[in-house]
């Protein structure tokens, strides 16, 4: 903040607007060097001195999103919010994602000013009245109950009804057929932050997951993502925010009105916690995201408003600290249900799958959706059984007859299917290292999410397809430290049972203490540790970690390490956290961009569609506000990847979220 404020004389602002052209870095280095409160004194005294309104001003000389950017800045924060609500119910369509953000997030005092704003100074209108005319049922009630500005204050707690709430949420969700809206209505609309945070504790201990993933099951629609929004803010607002800055920004197109709406609401209350909480989620600051995804006044007003670049930055903020702490502490708590989208087929008949099989493939072409039908809609057992059965009936070889009658991405993915899980694995591995170049990213998928059962298995269709060990493989393709990384893995000798409490608190200080040690001694230490603890322990582990350290496993591993060893240490810890969206962010990498790679794409689809492609699905839709079946028709729709490719990955996706 600038000193010896002097609204009047920043009034004077009107030299830049005179003439021909604005002088907009003038306007944008005296508008985010002063506070808020301190720009209302500024339009105050704009209109005192020259009888004109300095936001019509503004409005008049600038342009484009940086005029939307300065002329917002130029607002109360009340007023702003007022006319982010009215701006979002206004007109043929319903900006739902905006009322959430906006009622989720605000204090008592907040709600209230927003309320007083939109009827006295902006639109003279009940806002109440105005809201519920352009939304229905429960997600209605629930806006209602948030505008109402009523919840307990910090600090209040009913210590004898934590565990009753808790108990209550359950029983109105988990334990019964159907949902009591009411209850989740009432309880995360009125209780306190303090308050909630417990019952949510609670909650976990009852349920063995957190209550986010009971809504996700329970509720839908924007009444489920309002829910959302408001645990989420229960548990931190920075955190909230930090992955509403992300989706606004990645992919293509920026989602302005939500970047702006965040950086003028926020910059004055929490942008460092939100910039901390950003740097612990992504591989990148939030102030290096808006520099690539901004150009001009527009970027140099945002990063003025960010305040700086923490790619750099090393120890936790003591919010950031806990917040960390928390997550792994959850993610250690949380049991899993693992839920494939293929199943066994009901009816199941080995012999008439290959007889119709072979009709498809018999005469002039070939009828790939009869294949297509038959593949992709049995279990892995199922296929084994059927191409068993067509040796055994028409005395041919069934792998031979498909890789003669397709080609190209279907006839690669439906090959996929009809190999064993173990063979598949071998050959991903093999391709993985064949050729000129070696792909580490599937070196280091398959390794670190692989059960030790799996592992053998994989290391013994490898000898028996390739007459050589995958140990010896790996060796001769790979070198150095990475290379002994990939060596432990494939021992398939990780630890199993849960985690060993004492035993977590030594490695977790052992690791704490590495990351003073010289580069070598650091990554013999964490190869030690990550390469061989059961994920259980290495979630505990890395929860006392940032107790030890003040710091995050993923940073350390970020900054303190290079190449394709940060990858497999990085690889480790995303998968020890959350294996599904560890998942997912592979299959969005391998679609994202100019060309898919549909080496992952295929693997990741065939390996986990009867393991737990319904949970990678879900955190797919979750990270990127976009379905993964969404996703995948979009992104397959360009030349060969096509047509019966694009048909037969859907079937395996299992759905539209």
């Amino acid at each position: 903040m600038l000193q010896r404020f002097s609204a009047s004389a920043d009034a004077g602002v009107s030299t830049a607007m005179k003439g021909i052209g604005s002088d907009k870095e003038a306007i944008l280095d005296l508008v985010t060097g002063r506070s808020n409160a301190q720009r209302q004194e500024i339009v105050q005294a704009y209109k005192s001195s020259y009888g004109q309104d300095l936001v019509d001003d503004l409005k008049y000389e600038l342009t484009g999103k940086f005029e939307r950017l300065i002329v917002s800045l130029m607002r109360s924060q009340a007023y702003h919010d007022a006319k982010e609500i009215h701006d979002a119910i206004e007109g043929a369509g319903t900006d739902e994602k905006c009322l959430i953000e906006v009622l989720a997030s605000r204090n008592n005092q907040q709600i209230h000013d927003l309320v007083e704003a939109y009827s006295q100074d902006a639109y003279g209108s009940d806002i109440e009245e105005d809201l519920t005319g352009e939304s229905s049922g429960h997600f209605k009630k629930m806006l209602v109950v948030l505008l109402q500005g009523t919840r307990d204050e910090p600090g209040v707690v009913h210590a004898d009804l934590v565990e009753e709430d808790a108990q209550v949420l359950f029983a109105a969700g988990e334990e019964q057929w159907g949902t009591e809206e009411s209850i989740f209505i009432m309880l995360l609309g009125n209780r306190s932050v303090d308050h909630l945070q417990m019952v949510f504790d609670k909650y976990q201990e009852i349920a063995e997951k957190p209550i986010e993933d009971s809504i996700k099951s329970e509720l839908s629609g924007d009444f489920e993502r309002l829910m959302l929004a408001v645990v989420q803010c229960i548990r931190s607002v920075p955190m909230y925010f930090a992955k509403r800055l992300y989706k606004s920004m990645k992919g293509l197109g920026t989602q302005d009105n939500t970047l702006i709406r965040i950086m003028i609401c926020r910059s004055e209350i929490d942008m460092l916690d939100i910039r901390e909480c950003f740097r612990m989620c992504y591989e990148k600051s939030l102030y290096n995201m808006i520099k690539e995804d901004t150009s001009g006044d527009y970027k140099r007003t945002l990063l003025a408003l960010c305040g700086g670049d923490d790619d750099l930055a090393g120890e936790f903020f003591p919010e950031a600290a806990q917040l960390a702490y928390k997550m792994w502490e959850i993610s250690a708590m949380t049991k899993v249900q693992l839920r494939p989208t293929i199943r066994p087929a009901s009816d199941f008949d080995p012999a008439d799958d290959a007889q119709n099989l072979r009709k498809a493939m018999k005469g002039f072409g070939t009828d790939e959706d009869i294949i297509i039908d038959i593949v992709a809609n049995r279990s892995n057992e199922q296929r084994q059984e059927i191409r068993q059965a067509f040796k055994s009936i028409l005395g041919r070889d069934l792998m031979k007859d498909l890789k003669s009658e397709l080609s190209k991405n279907l006839e690669r993915l439906i090959i996929g299917l009809m190999l064993t899980p173990a063979e598949f694995d071998a050959k991903m591995m093999r391709k993985a290292m064949e050729g000129a170049g070696t792909d580490e990213h599937a070196l280091i998928e398959i390794l670190v999410t692989r059960s030790n059962e799996e592992i053998h298995a994989m290391n013994a269709a490898y000898q028996a397809g390739y007459k050589k060990s995958m140990e010896d493989a790996i060796q001769s393709d790979t070198s150095g430290r990475f290379s002994q990384i990939l060596t432990s893995l494939v021992q398939g000798a990780r630890e199993q049972g849960p985690a060993d409490w004492d035993r977590a608190l030594v490695d977790a200080q052992e690791l704490a203490d590495a990351c003073n040690e010289d580069s070598d001694d650091m990554e013999i230490k964490f190869m030690s540790i990550l390469c061989t603890r059961s994920f259980p322990h290495l979630r505990r582990v890395f929860q006392e970690f940032v107790r030890c350290s003040n710091k995050d496993i993923e940073q350390i591993i970020k900054k303190e390490m290079s190449g394709d060893v940060k990858q497999a240490m990085y690889g480790i810890v995303l998968s020890v956290k959350n294996q599904p969206n560890y998942f997912a962010e592979r299959l969005y990498k391998a679609m994202k961009c100019m060309g898919t790679d549909d080496r992952a794409l295929i693997r990741i689809m065939v390996s986990r569609s009867e393991v737990d492609l319904f949970n990678i699905r879900k955190e797919f839709k979750e990270t990127h506000d976009c379905s993964l079946h969404e996703f995948i028709q979009v992104e397959t729709m360009v030349g060969e990847t096509s047509g019966d490719y694009r048909k037969t990955l859907l079937i395996l996706c299992g759905g539209e979220d």
